[in-house]
């Protein structure tokens, strides 16, 4: 059987990881001027309200999105944890940490995103993947436990950021249960939801905007590093999953790094280049995975867009043009077959084995 093609959720979730490692450095470099709370909520105003823009003028209009009741439910939980929670954790981890390795820190977004997945949410694991996660917990035991970082408050530092991190994975958990739903929509949710809720709470707390150009550099770098990320990472979790996701998003932290290097000129201890190695062997073990078992898809009917590939063999009740991708609901029968896959939309199954 031949394998449902993976290369553009791949592709989706590494161009989410290159938006979002980017925009570390460069909040780092707005909080010059912005409050954490403030900056946070402009972030994800500047996400929700490019976002909402685009997906209107996509729909030519406002169209109602298709979600039950329990997948609103799961969604308000994600925005909660990753819309809110997160960004005000990162910029106060960050206010008090070096861009650098705040960058890599966020390498444990991977690890608590696969730890959920696998204990909560019973994705499967193999031991590349977990052995990778290994290397990317001792890197980031390196860079939070070092005594060369003993600079003012960058003890509070790294917690803060775990706990962002922490809280990343419990939305990108579970955003994995709604990921088949429209991810424009999701996204401006998310940012409308967490960018009025923090902004306006820094703005009850005494906060002051600052000039006009820094609030649109701001909202610029939130459209592109958390909204159009966030988009890219829905479209990866619906053909990868939420570990796998996690796994290519994982390189988002040294492309921050980097720019930290590089373009701000930071200068990290020895410690930097220790975690650096051991956290690219984790990402790497994770690219080499591949899974690949006989496996059983039950009867079930959902609405996403799709290919006529082998999972998508079905008439249509209505005029089709032959167009694809296209959306539309569609009802899938029992099939058993074998084919190297990850825990997709299609592919939520049991294991009898790790």
């Amino acid at each position: 059987m031949p394998r449902v093609p993976l290369a553009p959720a791949i592709v989706a979730a590494l161009v989410a990881a290159l938006l979002f490692g980017a925009s570390t450095p460069l909040a780092k470099q707005l909080l010059r001027d912005t409050s954490p709370m403030l900056l946070a909520g402009l972030l994800y105003l500047g996400s929700g309200v490019g976002l909402s823009a685009i997906r209107l003028a996509r729909d030519r209009g406002w169209r109602r999105p298709a979600l039950t009741g329990a997948e609103w439910r799961w969604l308000m939980l994600a925005i909660g944890f990753g819309g809110v929670l997160a960004p005000l954790l990162l910029m106060l981890g960050l206010a008090r940490t070096p861009a650098a390795p705040a960058s890599l820190l966020l390498n444990l977004e991977a690890v608590f995103t696969a730890l959920l997945a696998w204990i909560a949410f019973r994705e499967n694991a193999d031991r590349r993947v977990v052995l990778g996660m290994a290397l990317i917990v001792a890197g980031a035991g390196a860079l939070a436990g070092g005594r060369a970082w003993h600079a003012p408050g960058f003890g509070w530092g790294a917690p803060l950021i775990a706990l962002a991190c922490l809280c990343w994975a419990l939305d990108n958990n579970l955003t994995r249960k709604v990921s088949a739903s429209d991810a424009l929509f999701l996204a401006a949710l998310k940012g409308l939801a967490a960018g009025l809720v923090n902004t306006g709470l820094a703005l009850l707390l005494g906060e002051r905007l600052a000039a006009p150009a820094a609030v649109a550099a701001t909202m610029a770098v939130g459209l592109l590093g958390y909204g159009v990320s966030l988009v890219l990472f829905v479209v990866a979790l619906r053909g990868l999953g939420a570990a796998r996701t996690g796994a290519y998003f994982s390189t988002a932290p040294f492309i921050g790094a980097a720019i930290a290097l590089l373009a701000f000129h930071e200068h990290p201890p020895t410690l930097f280049w220790v975690a650096a190695p051991l956290m690219g062997g984790g990402v790497w073990l994770h690219l080499r995975e591949r899974h690949e078992h006989e496996h059983t898809h039950l009867p079930m009917t959902h609405t996403h867009r799709h290919v006529h590939d082998d999972h998508h063999r079905h008439a249509h009740d209505f005029d089709w043009d032959g167009s694809e991708p296209h959306s539309h609901e569609h009802a899938h029968a029992l099939l058993t077959h074998r084919h190297p896959h990850y825990p997709d939309i299609h592919h939520r199954h049991e294991h009898e084995h790790g």
